[in-house]
């Protein structure tokens, strides 16, 4: 059990940098194609954020665990804005300054109530995987259309915060070669190493496959958006690390399960719809409802409750075998 809680913390850490180093060398490729500065930010740096949700579903999937793979996407969500937002918040409060996060804001919660459609029959078929990749691309195409009218006009400063994050590199194209290829050797090794010892562990406690891929393996496959969000929350850049949080989202609701369905259809743990889509729901709203209000900040306060908020259903989702047991 301790080797194997030890592997998969090795194998999360492994992935999210893997991740980061395929992010980092694509952006450094497409920057020297000519690809525009503000399209790597909002598609390959913005998908990025999500990747190791990706690649995690997407392996699971492929092995028969819709389960985890549905429980990771779900997971990350609620994650994304119990845990890494309100902690954040608890360590420096956060105020919305962009109109383009608040335009960002319905669609996530948009999303949100699709991906419920979707998801309320307990399976993802293939039309699923067609339906939800058509909403990242139209997302996408949304979000460039009005950050590169933001730019135009210098008038947003969400657009400005992700320009300035850009990673840049002068030693060339060899180095984002080099860095291409290590990312893609560890991806794949880093990957079985999560899914198996989250499997094993499972197994340990006696909890499903779902319910670790939606608090372990997400919080793991979190650490880019806690990353970013907490550097951004330190530097006084709100609006990306609140952006990159929305985005990443979006992603983990349309991607995440979407290409897995394409791939590998499959049936998925029902309680992931009747209990954890609402959760996912709940706390969606709550996010809109708290970054729309009139001070357009999210304080102390705010981060404590949403800290809370994500103990107590932590402790909910272990607590209940037990429960059941008794």
């Amino acid at each position: 059990m301790l080797l194997a809680a030890a592997l998969l913390v090795i194998g999360l850490v492994l992935l999210v940098y893997g991740a980061d180093r395929l992010v980092f060398s694509a952006a450094i490729l497409c920057r020297s194609l000519g690809v525009p500065p503000l399209i790597i930010g909002m598609t390959i740096v913005g998908i990025g954020t999500s990747l190791p949700e990706l690649i995690v579903s997407f392996t699971a999937a492929t092995h028969g665990q819709m389960d985890m793979a549905v429980g990771t996407a779900m997971g990350s969500n609620i994650t994304n804005i119990l845990l890494i937002l309100g902690g954040a918040a608890l360590l420096h409060p956060l105020t919305v300054h962009s109109n383009l996060v608040r335009r960002e804001l319905p669609l996530m919660l948009l999303v949100t109530l699709l991906s419920g459609i979707i998801l309320c029959d307990h399976r993802l078929s293939r039309i699923d995987g067609v339906a939800l990749i058509a909403i990242a691309l139209l997302y996408l195409l949304f979000i460039i259309r009005i950050a590169r009218r933001a730019e135009r006009d210098n008038s947003d400063t969400l657009t400005q915060e992700q320009l300035a994050e850009l990673p840049r590199d002068d030693s060339g194209n060899t180095v984002a070669f080099l860095w291409l290829a290590v990312a893609l050797i560890i991806l794949p090794m880093s990957t079985r190493m999560v899914i198996d010892n989250a499997t094993v562990i499972a197994d340990y406690f006696g909890v499903s496959e779902l319910v670790i891929g939606l608090t372990i393996i997400s919080v793991g496959t979190s650490l880019p958006e806690l990353a970013t969000v907490i550097a951004g929350a330190l530097k006084g850049e709100d609006d990306i690390a609140i952006g990159n949080l929305i985005g990443s989202n979006i992603y983990n609701l349309a991607i995440v399960p979407g290409l897995p369905a394409l791939i590998q259809p499959g049936e998925f743990d029902s309680a992931a719809f009747e209990r954890d889509y609402w959760v996912m729901l709940g706390v969606s709203a709550l996010f809109m409802l708290i970054c729309l209000q009139r001070s357009r900040r999210i304080g102390r306060r705010a981060g404590a409750i949403l800290l809370a908020g994500f103990i107590v259903w932590v402790a909910v989702l272990y607590l209940q075998p037990f429960s059941l047991n008794g």
